[in-house]
Order: structure tokens, then sequence, then C-alpha cells
């Protein structure tokens, strides 16, 4: 018979599972706790344009974080040997589907019945949206037992995701709420960037792990398989930014912010950007910045909320997780 073990924090696994453990599980939050209600004044103002967009980019979301929390992060932890690395996988997991409720709390409280059942069938018709869902969910869905390669590539694909992916469709509703526009909404957006940028650096840390187990001949597929996956979802990206965002006029704005989140993947992923610098809007630019903002406590509950003290993670903390793989995987840890 097999004996199975219980997880056992008391003898940490890595040097920075204890940190990440705790900068999710402090940032956790629910979508009934932020008043949604008071964006009833924004919605009514916006062009029929402005709201089918806005609905959209959500719709979107809805699918990618959907993927994400029942098929992503459950596959990926399925095939992650240490426990305490499952465990932060799980909780990620659980926040994904908080994520995909909260966009339906919005619908519900903002639009017609009408139109929410128009963007679940837009979401389900989307040529480019569903593209993207799919070339993701396959490489989730073809981890071998024991193939590091295969597991390294759909860690890839979750980073993209988190880190890249979900961020055309961030970056109108913080837009929005820039402008004092559906700022309740916005809200909800800027805490799952905290959520997503904690995701995608965890994500991160365990694929350049995986990396350094590879053969010298796999890791050269894997380089491979990075630029050319990068390339196709960046192609599908720049198409389905089109279609959102030309009747608002924004495309190009989101174009480079679709860069520079592109930059961060990689980065996430240890590898250097591929993009050029370019000035992002610097509206949007602050929504996705983790630090805590200052909020009036009567209007908004957004990420000035915390349940206890909660330090949030910086540039230089990336920084230190990254050098501290790489230390580890010298010394055989």
């Amino acid at each position: 018979m097999n004996k199975f073990e219980a997880v056992n924090w008391n003898a940490p696994e890595a040097d920075y599972t204890e940190l990440l453990w705790t900068q999710n599980t402090s940032q956790f939050w629910l979508d009934t706790e932020i008043p949604i209600s008071k964006d009833l004044k924004s919605w009514v103002k916006l062009s029929q344009n402005e709201k089918l967009t806005f609905m959209r980019v959500l719709g979107g979301l809805t699918l990618l974080d959907t993927e994400q929390g029942n098929v992503g992060m459950p596959m990926i932890a399925q095939h992650v040997a240490d426990k305490q690395k499952k465990a932060i996988l799980i909780f990620q997991a659980a926040m994904e589907e908080i994520h995909a409720k909260s966009y339906s709390t919005i619908f519900t409280t903002v639009a017609s019945s009408e139109m929410i059942n128009d963007t679940f069938e837009w979401v389900k018709e989307d040529k480019h949206l569903q593209y993207k869902t799919s070339r993701i969910d396959s490489y989730y869905k073809n981890i071998q037992d024991g193939g590091n390669l295969s597991l390294y590539q759909a860690m890839v694909a979750s980073v993209f995701l988190e880190s890249f992916l979900f961020y055309s469709g961030f970056f109108y509703p913080l837009y929005l709420a820039g402008q004092g526009k559906m700022v309740a909404s916005g809200e909800i957006i800027k805490l799952i960037v905290r959520d997503e940028s904690v995701h995608g650096v965890f994500v991160g840390l365990l694929a350049q792990e995986v990396f350094q187990q590879l053969s010298g001949e796999e890791q050269a597929a894997a380089a491979r398989f990075v630029q050319d996956l990068l390339n196709d979802l960046y192609k599908n990206e720049l198409e389905y930014t089109e279609k959102l965002y030309d009747p608002i006029g924004l495309t190009h704005e989101v174009k480079k912010y679709i860069r520079y989140n592109a930059n961060k993947a990689l980065m996430n992923l240890g590898l250097e950007p591929v993009f050029e610098e370019e000035e992002v809007n610097p509206v949007v630019l602050n929504g996705i910045r983790t630090q805590t903002t200052t909020h009036d406590f009567f209007s908004t509950k957004g990420q000035g909320y915390q349940k206890g003290k909660v330090e949030p993670l910086h540039d230089e903390d990336f920084d230190l997780l990254n050098r501290r793989v790489l230390e580890s995987n010298k010394l055989g840890i």
C-alpha cells in the first residue's frame, strides 16, 4: 500500500513558498464586498458602443478566468510534486473562480438580461477569443506524467494567460475608472490585477525551476516554443483588439499596453523582453500597479481595503525571488 504524506508547512520546500502563500491569502476578497450599484449613474451615460465594448471585454475575461480556474491551475497543480506549491496553485485556482464570478456581479448590476445573454453568446462565437483559449487549453491538457517539457509548456501558457492575454480586457475598465466612470467596477479589476500579478510571478518561478531540469536539447526546444507561442498569441491578440476597440477609437493605446504586458510575462519566466519600450497610457498603467492605493472608504472598497496587514509586492521582490530560484537551482535544491 502506498503511504500518503501530509503537507508539512514547518519544513519549507523553497524559501519563497511561505512568502507567496501569505501574499495570496492576505489578498483574499469577494465580489460582493464591492458596491457595484454605484456604477449605475456612469453606465447610463455611456454610449452604445462603449457599453458593448465594456460587456465584451468582461465577457472575454470571464472565459479566460473560467479556463484558468477550472483547468489551468488544477492541471498544473496535479503535476507539481511539492505539496506546498500545490496548495498555492489550488488557492490561486479558487481566486480565478472569484474573478470569473465578479464579472457576472457587474453584469447583473448594470446590464439587462438580453445584453448579458448576448455577451455570453458572443463569447462562444468570437473566433479570436476562442482561438487563444483553445491554444492555452491544449497545453494544459497535454501535460505528460514525468514529462518536464510538457509541464514547462503548460506553465509558459499559464504565464502568458495571466500576465499577457488578460490585459486587453483589463484596459477598458481601468481606462474608464481613471476618468471617474464605472469606478466600482474598476476597483474589482484592480483587485484582480493585484491577484494576477502574484499568480504570474509564482507560476513563472515554477517554470524557471522546471526549465533548469530540462536537457540541453529540451531547453533549446523550450526556447523555440516560447517564441513561437508568443508570436502566435500576439498576432491573434492584435486582431482581437482591433475588433473590440476600433469602434471606440482606443486600438492604438491598447496595442501598446499589450506589448508592455507581453514583456512582463517574459520577465516572469526569467527571459528578456522582446518589444521596445513605449509610453503606455498613464491612467491605465496606474491601475496595474500592485501597491495599495488610498480611497474614500465611504464610497468604494478597493485596493485600500485589506483583511489584516498586507505588504504589497514590488519589482525588487520579484527580482529577489528570481535570484533565489537561480541560486537554488545551482545548489541542486
